[in-house]
């Protein structure tokens, strides 16, 4: 059976007064089930908290838009309370405590991309909850809580039981949280709006790759990322990931054409891709994308941490590598029209600017 490779929306998993968490269903976007890919969006309003949970999944967090705050329990470690705005990148491991809290009118909104290998349910994750009407805590005894806790039954029952929400609740206006702190971000996050970037080509796009140089904790995760900005009609050299790694692209804004090549040459997809939309490239398929006038912006994780691409065009492409003979003979064309077909693309990598 063919797998369906076109892009898909989020749908509503829960939610109130104080947001809502999304995710995408290996039932809708079989890629995800099959390459053990999770993805999920959360979307926290005015005062809203997700209340603290771990998952079954290492993650890598995005933040797509608004301004917030989360905080993050390594293992055995103390709190770290982090500032967040859009464009940075989250690395979460296994084991990893978050909270994630939204003080300001703009809704906060992050992405969660990871791998399912570990999950209970393969292309999906599993939170579990530390309180909250679904709180791990609902699910023993008083007797139990009280005895690790050391309080008295009566406390635990109000602990345990005060809280009616669910996954995400609403804060009164006044209720203070802890206050972000400038010394927490070293080595948790990185802007990849602001960050250095790692490719630059004028009229044709801009990246900023995530991996374990700067940002360590993607090594943990397994998982490599990219934000990628695509210029007005500007094209995507076609590629395909050589080290067996799978691509999961979320379209952050606007709109392009998309192609995905596979085995024997067959085009696996032709689409238009958009804002909200979620693809996945399967291991060693080639992909290509042109972007629209308004230009195209995607981010991507690599089921490696530190990934390596093979293009093919451009500069740094394979064919720049092949020697003329090889051309000539693989095409079964003449040396005029194996040297038409070298001479271009010399200055152009990866991106290509929209024709004149």
């Amino acid at each position: 059976m063919e797998l369906d490779l076109s892009p898909k929306l989020a749908k509503k998993v829960y939610g109130g007064e104080g947001g809502s968490y999304y995710a995408w269903c290996p039932n809708e976007l079989p890629m995800l089930r099959e390459g053990n890919i999770g993805a999920a969006k959360l979307a926290l309003e005015k005062n809203g908290l997700a209340m603290p949970r771990y998952s079954d999944s290492a993650k890598v967090a995005y933040v797509l838009q608004g301004n917030g705050v989360v905080g993050i329990v390594l293992p055995e470690k103390e709190e770290k309370v982090l500032a967040i705005k859009k464009g940075d990148a989250i690395a979460l491991p296994f084991g990893v405590v978050t909270w994630w809290y939204n003080k300001q009118d703009t809704e906060l909104v992050v992405l969660f991309l990871g791998d399912t290998k570990t999950a209970h349910k393969a292309g999906s994750f599993t939170d579990f909850f530390l309180t909250g009407s679904n709180g791990i805590f609902t699910g023993f005894s008083t007797e139990f809580v009280s005895r690790a806790w050391d309080l008295e039954e009566s406390v635990v029952k109000t602990l345990v039981g005060q809280q009616s929400g669910k996954g995400i609740v609403k804060l009164d206006a006044g209720f203070q949280m802890p206050e972000p702190k400038a010394e927490h971000r070293k080595g948790m996050a990185l802007n990849c709006e602001e960050a250095p970037l790692d490719v630059d080509i004028k009229k044709g796009g801009k990246v900023v790759v995530l991996n374990t140089k700067n940002l360590p904790l993607v090594g943990e995760v397994g998982l490599g990322a990219d934000l990628v900005r695509l210029n007005g009609s500007a094209m995507c050299s076609p590629g395909f990931s050589c080290d067996s790694a799978l691509q999961v692209t979320y379209i952050v804004r606007g709109s392009g054409r998309a192609q995905i090549v596979g085995v024997d040459g067959k085009r696996v997809l032709e689409t238009t891709v958009k804002a909200g939309n979620l693809f996945i490239v399967p291991r060693f398929f080639v992909v290509s994308k042109i972007a629209d006038p308004d230009g195209l912006e995607w981010f991507s994780i690599i089921t490696t941490p530190n990934p390596i691409f093979t293009h093919l065009a451009g500069r740094t492409s394979v064919w720049k590598a092949l020697s003329p003979q090889v051309l000539q003979a693989s095409f079964k064309v003449a040396p005029e029209v194996e040297q038409k077909f070298s001479s271009k693309r010399k200055a152009e990598e990866i991106f290509f600017p929209p024709p004149n």
